[in-house]
């Protein structure tokens, strides 16, 4: 192979090995490679005898969202977040839901060029109170995602990171340093699924979300997509909310997701919303105080209810806030009693501000 020459920059996180090759050292693949070679990811890669990003400055996509289609239901809410990715991915998902960006060998899906600083003024041009790094997996691209959420920083933009988890330490510890918020796809509960149908394990997963809780003020939310007959039982959703709660604490806000067909996995049928009802009634049985569904239309499954009283104090149809009982300080207009989260004084972007 040739050597590459697609707009590179110096990478974070290798070391040499002494058969030659240079091996990765952001994610647990570990990947080994010889002059002219890409990791797994695609985008980082050797190039003489260094490692580098391919994609930093470059992005497949940038939209503005509301910050709940991430979704994170407890950070900000009511609040614009300007979302971008770049392409490649460090799992292989058979289920993917962005396969054209995550799965993409092919680098003219990177249309537009997107400098740090320049994301970061976008953001604040729209009126956005943050910037999501989201539709491919934010980790493999980490030199390009700290450099913008630097640049966010200096003009008060918070920044979010949507992610698979799947990193090690070092990058973790200096990743989640530049990140306000982030939720972590908790894929499934068992090696078995993330073996089958991801092509990971699970372990590191697990090690990310008890960093996030033990060492990082970082505002952190938890998805499960459910897929029918292959992580959806009761069993394994009693076990997984138990270890969330034992080791993450109650308010962790978990979220089950609906499947739909996707990629190759065309053969499985969508999520019923009474699975989503289900794994929900089993988390909050199991102490998770905040759990909800998505990907489907369920008003009261995507509302937030005070754990306290029980009144419902964030009513949402789809992805927009019809109700807002939450006070300044965050906390339950009927009984004072505060809600997990992050809450800016006054509800953004709603007539309820």
């Amino acid at each position: 192979m040739t050597e590459l020459n697609i707009n590179p920059h110096p990478a974070k996180y290798w070391h040499k090995l002494a058969n030659g090759r240079i091996q990765c050292d952001v994610c647990p693949r570990a990947c080994q490679l010889k002059p002219g070679q890409r990791g797994f990811c695609f985008v980082r890669a050797r190039a003489g005898e260094q490692m580098v990003l391919t994609t930093y400055g470059l992005s497949s996509g940038m939209a503005i969202d509301p910050i709940e289609k991430k979704p994170l239901n407890h950070f900000l809410p009511g609040t614009k977040v300007f979302s971008l990715g770049t392409a490649g991915c460090n799992l292989a998902c058979r289920f993917c839901q962005n396969w054209n960006i995550s799965k993409s060998r092919e680098m003219d899906i990177l249309a537009h060029k997107a400098m740090p600083r320049d994301i970061a003024a976008a953001a604040a041009k729209h009126g956005c109170a943050s910037v999501a790094f989201t539709y491919n997996e934010p980790t493999i691209f980490l030199e390009y995602a700290i450099d913008t959420a630097k640049e966010c920083h200096k003009l008060g933009i918070k920044t979010v990171a949507v992610t698979n988890g799947y990193i090690c330490d070092a990058a973790r510890q200096e990743f989640y340093a530049h990140m306000d918020a982030t939720n972590v796809d908790l894929k499934g509960f068992t090696d078995k699924f993330y073996k089958k149908l991801i092509g990971g394990t699970l372990q590191p997963v697990l090690d990310t979300l008890c960093y996030l809780k033990q060492h990082t003020e970082v505002w952190f939310e938890i998805t499960t997509l459910l897929i029918p007959g292959e992580n959806d039982s009761a069993a394994e959703i009693d076990q997984s909310t138990k270890w969330v709660v034992e080791n993450l604490g109650p308010d962790v806000p978990m979220h089950f997701t609906a499947f739909h067909p996707a990629w190759k996995m065309q053969d499985k049928p969508a999520t019923l919303l009474a699975t989503l009802q289900l794994a929900c009634d089993i988390a909050k049985q199991n102490g998770v105080r905040y759990a909800y569904t998505g990907n489907i239309y369920d008003v009261a499954g995507t509302s937030s209810y005070c754990h306290n009283c029980g009144k419902r104090i964030v009513e949402r149809e789809s992805y927009r806030i019809s109700s807002y009982q939450l006070n300044a300080k965050g906390e339950c207009k009927f009984c004072a009693t505060p809600c997990a989260g992050r809450f800016a004084e006054k509800l953004g972007g709603s007539r309820f501000a």
